[in-house]
């Protein structure tokens, strides 16, 4: 007997064939999901933020972006399970949306059958989604999901790079993060030898968001160990 999904069990399927987000749609009504759709990555990503969807089926061909680019933005700030629906069959493809954070891969074409039992398996290892919080300290806001960084009220402009760093300090707010963390992560390396160009980009932060750069209550240094964001009221 199969199992049937809570009600307002909301799938978010981002696909540009309108033929197989209708096929999707029907199968999942069916099945007692809620279903939400877009077209191109942008909207999935609108609507993602919209909505908080409890799962997501995306496909990698997307008119607008990569549905990679998509499941990394998706993966800043949500941990919804992911479903990649695609016609791509290599290994390496695979491996690569897996390893960027997606749950499950599946190729077209599929059966509805094997689709809705995979997405039974995702449901019983999901968490309970918390809606994704907007992050304070003192005059700092940060809204991943949006991408929005102010200061005092007032929107700040970053580098993807520095929005990146402020991103990875914002995941991991009051603790240390050593230099050798924060430059794999950011930059791919672990060579210490580099800390350099990383203390160059804390300095950008403090900048843009400090009170006074030269006196910083945010972007704090822990001395022979790295930085960490201060959770200031």
């Amino acid at each position: 007997m199969n199992e049937t999904p809570p009600e307002k069990t909301v799938i978010l399927v981002i696909d540009d064939e309108a033929q197989i987000r209708r096929l999707l749609r029907v199968a999942l009504e069916m099945s007692a999901y809620e279903v939400v759709e877009a077209a191109t990555g942008a909207e999935g990503i609108a609507l993602a933020v919209e909505c908080q969807p409890d799962l997501v089926l995306l496909d990698l061909g997307l008119p607008d972006m990569e549905g990679e680019a998509v499941l990394k933005r998706l993966r800043e700030w949500s941990q919804a399970p992911i479903m990649v629906v695609s016609v791509r069959r290599r290994e390496a493809e695979k491996i690569s949306a897996l390893d960027h954070g997606a749950n499950d891969y599946i190729t077209k074409p599929f059966g509805t059958g094997e689709l809705l039992a995979r997405l039974r398996a995702l449901r019983r290892n999901m968490r309970p989604q918390a809606k994704p919080e907007i992050f304070r300290s003192g005059d700092l806001t940060v809204d991943l999901p949006a991408r929005i960084v102010k200061r005092q009220g007032q929107l700040v402009k970053l580098t993807a790079t520095e929005y990146a760093l402020l991103r990875l300090f914002v995941q991991n707010a009051g603790k240390a993060l050593t230099h050798g963390h924060l430059l794999r992560e950011i930059w791919g390396v672990d060579d210490l030898e580099k800390t350099g160009v990383l203390r160059v980009y804390i300095g950008y932060l403090r900048d843009k968001l400090e009170a006074d750069p030269t006196k910083p209550r945010l972007f704090l240094t822990e001395p022979g160990v790295g930085y960490r964001l201060a959770v200031n009221d």
